[in-house]
């Protein structure tokens, strides 16, 4: 998405992210903070995390995503972009979020779902490469859980998975791009079973 935006001349001022504040880490993605922030250093921009409470109630997230809005606005922040692709409900929802904030949404990778799979091979032909963090069991076989992200990972996708996993089926932390002055340098550690999600801990190399 990063990419996009610069192509698309967009001045990019900073990242933000959310985590559990309860283990420090991408909710979904299950992935350290300092990574994000390794990943916000390669890519030389300022990055914003918002802590979430766990559990975190919909409205507990709302109002600290909000609040962030706000600080942003004051700095002088007038988009927030958003990496989806193809669900209609959740860009609605993203969409009216944002209304009466003063500050406007962006979905530059937006492409419908028949779109994902060019997607894919795009940004893997461009030099994306990541680590798969986090599987769905009941969509994506466990072997999938901790290999990279790349021309093989694509080609033994099974039919009917998104290759963006656009609909859950993986999640993924990026470690190679064209943003990226450098790449990560990371290793998969533990794997564990949390909450019906399979999660392999990435760590620093």
């Amino acid at each position: 998405m990063l990419s996009e935006l610069l192509r698309g001349g967009v001045d990019v001022a900073g990242l933000l992210t959310t985590t559990n504040a309860a283990n420090d880490r991408v909710a979904m993605h299950g992935v350290r903070r300092s990574l994000v922030a390794a990943q916000a250093a390669a890519a030389g921009l300022p990055l914003e995390v918002v802590g979430l409470p766990h559990p975190c109630p919909n409205g507990a997230y709302e109002e600290a995503f909000l609040a962030a809005v706000e600080r942003s606005k004051e700095a002088g922040v007038t988009h927030i972009a958003f990496g989806d692709l193809h669900l209609e409900d959740i860009r609605d929802y993203r969409v009216d979020l944002l209304k009466g904030t003063g500050v406007e949404p962006l979905f530059p990778l937006w492409c419908g779902a028949e779109g994902t799979p060019a997607l894919s091979r795009a940004m893997v032909g461009g030099g994306l490469r990541a680590v798969v963090t986090c599987v769905d069991p009941k969509q994506l076989d466990a072997a999938f859980l901790g290999r990279t992200y790349d021309e093989s990972f694509l080609d033994d996708l099974p039919a009917g998975v998104d290759p963006c996993a656009e609909n859950g089926e993986f999640h993924t932390l990026c470690t190679h791009g064209p943003c990226f002055a450098e790449p990560l340098s990371v290793r998969v550690g533990e794997r564990v079973d949390r909450g019906g999600f399979l999660f392999a801990d990435v760590l620093p190399a």
